[in-house]
């Protein structure tokens, strides 16, 4: 297919990795991105973890049942603080349809499919660019405190497993034996799913070393640009007005993470899009030698945990609110009580780097990448708490359906008219 001029509206993640893959196209690629750089909100400080083992959906069987309680318990995986506006509640009502198990089945499988997927062009994008990223390939550990909670997860994971995605089961000192660094933890834990096949790193340095090397193929990027106004023409999609601006290309893609909605209402898109806020913490390691090897997920403690070079980065907490980011340091408190007794003894948490970030999740907890009702709009949106892991095959997927390509994915599940 010829080159065209193609203009992606978004520089997280998402976004920086479509214009790479449309740029080694050979498409002429320009991002308008509202921050000052990439990154810079909900790829600035995530969890950290690339994780194909963790591509179950969130609509559960059990998720009603968490948010209920979640009313009046604050030690609930997903949490629902009601606003008056009816687009949340819309969007729950759209949720809670997806919980039945056979709908959660069917989500968990088409998620896990896109992050293996996804997995395999990330790790060509890497050793196509040699981009670092204090990056770590050793696997992840799903820790489980009780003897039943890990027996429900191997229970859970034979549909991962059916998919091709190895995860082996541990004992306290087999997991300590993988992992020295969670060894005063042994005695706490029943044992662990082990991942060898899922990484981590820091998805900020990630995504502001792809722009380095997308500016070196010619993408343009326009930082400190903020989106006024999609004007659209009959069926095509005209301009984007900005600031700084006005913007025109062949083709444009969507890639604004929980702002996509507010961005294409307007033209008759209607994005079934909430966000979902997520709170982390980042503290300096002190002792090397004691940290853990690997990233992963202390069940019992809902929390995530990361090492990033001479960093660690925990994570927590699925709040189903508002758009707020602004935060108090006590908000962080209930996590800064799980994180210091495990990690206390190679982590400085004196003072905690404290982030806030908004994950855009859909209902069936799939992206939507895929064209719309605009002939030369695409949307690559809606990747929720797995931006980051789907971001590579994601922006495969765009970059086959401009050029007119069948992706080699199945995108069934990911179309707009399906969302």
């Amino acid at each position: 297919m010829a080159a065209r001029q193609i203009l992606v509206l978004g520089a997280g993640v998402v976004g920086v990795t479509t214009a790479y893959k449309l740029a080694a196209a050979g498409h002429e690629v320009a991002v308008i991105e509202g921050e000052h750089r990439a990154a810079m909100l909900t790829s600035f400080a995530n969890a950290g973890l690339l994780a194909p083992a963790q591509g179950y959906a969130w609509a559960s069987p059990s998720a009603p049942g968490l948010m209920l309680r979640s009313l009046w318990r604050g030690d609930q995986a997903i949490k629902l603080q009601p606003r008056a506006s009816w687009r949340q509640w819309r969007w729950m009502l759209r949720f809670l349809r997806e919980c039945t198990a056979a709908r959660h089945n069917t989500n968990s499988a088409v998620t896990t499919s896109l992050c293996q997927f996804s997995q395999l062009h990330m790790n060509r994008i890497t050793r196509e660019t040699g981009v670092t990223y204090d990056g770590r390939d050793g696997g992840l550990m799903y820790i489980y405190r009780s003897a039943e909670g890990l027996a429900n997860a191997d229970r859970k994971a034979a549909m991962l497993r059916s998919q091709g995605i190895r995860l082996d089961l541990m004992s306290s000192d087999e997991m300590v034996a993988r992992d020295p660094g969670l060894a005063r933890l042994a005695a706490h834990a029943a044992g662990a799913l082990y991942a060898p096949g899922d990484e981590s790193g820091d998805a900020h340095l990630f995504t502001n070393a792809l722009v380095e090397k997308s500016e070196e193929m010619g993408v343009a990027f326009h930082f400190g640009t903020r989106i006024t106004r999609l004007v659209r023409r009959g069926d095509a999609l005209l301009r984007v007005e900005t600031d700084n601006g006005d913007f025109t290309a062949d083709d444009y893609v969507l890639c604004a993470g929980v702002h996509s909605p507010d961005l294409v209402r307007h033209l008759g898109i209607d994005l079934p899009i909430w966000p979902v806020r997520g709170y982390s913490m980042t503290v300096p390691i002190t002792d090397a030698a004691a940290a853990p090897r690997i990233g992963g997920v202390d069940y019992e403690n809902l929390m995530a945990y990361c090492p990033m070079g001479d960093r660690l980065r925990v994570t927590a907490t699925a709040e189903i609110a508002g758009y707020e980011r602004g935060f108090a340091e006590a908000d962080f408190a209930p996590l800064l009580d799980k994180a210091r007794p495990m990690f206390g003894h190679c982590a400085d948490f004196s003072n905690p780097k404290y982030w806030v970030g908004l994950r855009p999740m859909t209902p069936h907890g799939a992206p939507i990448v895929s064209n719309s009702p605009l002939d030369n709009l695409w949307l690559n949106v809606g990747h929720g708490h797995l931006g980051w892991t789907m971001s590579g095959g994601c922006a495969a997927i765009i970059a086959d359906l401009i050029d007119g390509r069948a992706p080699n994915f199945d995108v069934k599940g990911l179309q707009y008219d399906l969302a």
